[in-house]
């Protein structure tokens, strides 16, 4: 800022600081499924966002990759949900990324998903049609509406375990929440779906595009009930926090008392949050290193990752700064994933494909919920 008095000029400087206090995302890692001189393929993991969005900057796959492992400079060529685990396609170069993006807008990219849904899902193959509309993009949801943008997704049954099936979807277009709707509309939504698979939309919760309120009423209940989800501002630019303190949280369930529509449960109790966070962490280190041939993004480009060991010397406190004085609720495992996985997507004369997640074995027995 430059101030001139007469024939004198004064330069004085204006600095702003920003305290960032990025929302938690799981450890697993990024790791590599192909990379050359043109692209890099990567699986993302749940809970990581593609690019800095919202309350997200660190903690965002471009930013890992860069940050960490020196994969700078690398062009989005599509993106995944925040909760959406699986194959992430980046360009190294801007001809190899408009190429991408040519051959995914004229629909020559054939895509393969995996989720497991709540129910048996018919055999035979299910095609669902119904266009789909953006309710709100501050929030991010949609719903099947007529007004909405045509869209086709394919669904074929690949096992069921008795409570749930693992499902094969191949989306023939790529609207916003594609898979999660379609599979909401027909009444077998994503087990963990923490958005679509709530009764916010209705007993039905979504079936059959069977809603009973308008887009205003249910952008109203969504946001009412944020503060006792997480699942909110997830993937869009909204500034809602996805972990509230435990303080807010202590506060809001001793005042509300059993309140059924808060989505508490005996487990989340004020009282039990220190001694739930101790056995996660007991349990964390008494299961075994699993050995496994994963093939990391620091195996390609020689820097490994550093230590993700938590350092408590490194924390800083900023005394001016509202949420620092803060002690925040961390989210249990279970919030950091969701039963959906980009598994294949093949173009012209290029294939890539991840190993499937340990949830869509026909064997597996795990939360169903």
């Amino acid at each position: 800022m430059c101030k001139r008095k007469r024939n004198k000029a004064t330069l004085s400087w204006l600095r702003l600081v920003c305290c960032r206090h990025e929302v938690p995302v799981t450890s697993e890692p990024i790791t590599v499924i192909h990379m050359d001189e043109d692209v890099v393929v990567v699986n993302k993991p749940a809970s990581i966002p593609v690019h800095p969005c919202g309350r997200y900057r660190h903690n965002t796959v471009v930013f890992i990759l860069a940050k960490e492992y020196n994969l700078k400079n690398l062009r989005t060529i599509h993106r995944l949900d925040r909760l959406t685990s699986g194959i992430l396609l980046f360009g190294r170069t801007p001809k190899k990324a408009r190429q991408m993006e040519h051959q995914i807008r004229n629909r020559q990219v054939h895509k393969q998903y995996v989720c497991r849904v709540e129910g048996e899902f018919p055999e035979e193959e299910v095609i669902c049609s119904e266009p789909i509309e953006v309710v709100s993009y501050k929030i991010g949801v949609c719903k099947v509406s007529e007004k909405g943008k045509d869209c086709v997704t394919r669904f074929k049954r690949l096992s069921y375990n008795g409570k749930s099936s693992v499902v094969l979807c191949k989306p023939q277009t790529g609207r916003m929440h594609q898979i999660r709707v379609h599979l909401q509309y027909l009444g077998y939504p994503v087990v963990n779906d923490p958005l679509y698979n709530h009764v916010v939309f209705g007993p039905h919760k979504g079936k059959g595009g069977n809603i009973g309120k308008t887009d205003e009423e249910l952008v109203r209940d969504l946001i009412s009930i944020h503060n006792a989800e997480n699942w909110l501002g997830m993937d869009g630019d909204s500034d809602m926090s996805l972990f509230k303190p435990k303080l807010e949280l202590e506060e809001r369930m001793l005042g509300s008392g059993n309140d059924k529509d808060n989505g508490s449960s005996p487990s989340s109790t004020p009282g039990l949050v220190e001694d739930e966070q101790q056995q996660q962490s007991q349990q964390q280190q008494q299961q075994p290193q699993q050995e496994s041939l994963k093939v990391t993004v620091g195996t390609q480009t020689g820097s490994e990752p550093p230590d993700s060991t938590f350092a408590n010397d490194k924390v800083t406190v900023d005394p001016h700064c509202y949420e620092c004085k803060v002690k925040y609720r961390d989210p249990k495992p279970s919030d950091l994933v969701m039963y959906l996985h980009a598994w294949r997507y093949c173009g012209p004369g290029w294939e890539y494909e991840t190993p499937l997640p340990a949830w869509a074995a026909s064997d597996w027995t795990g939360n169903d919920r």
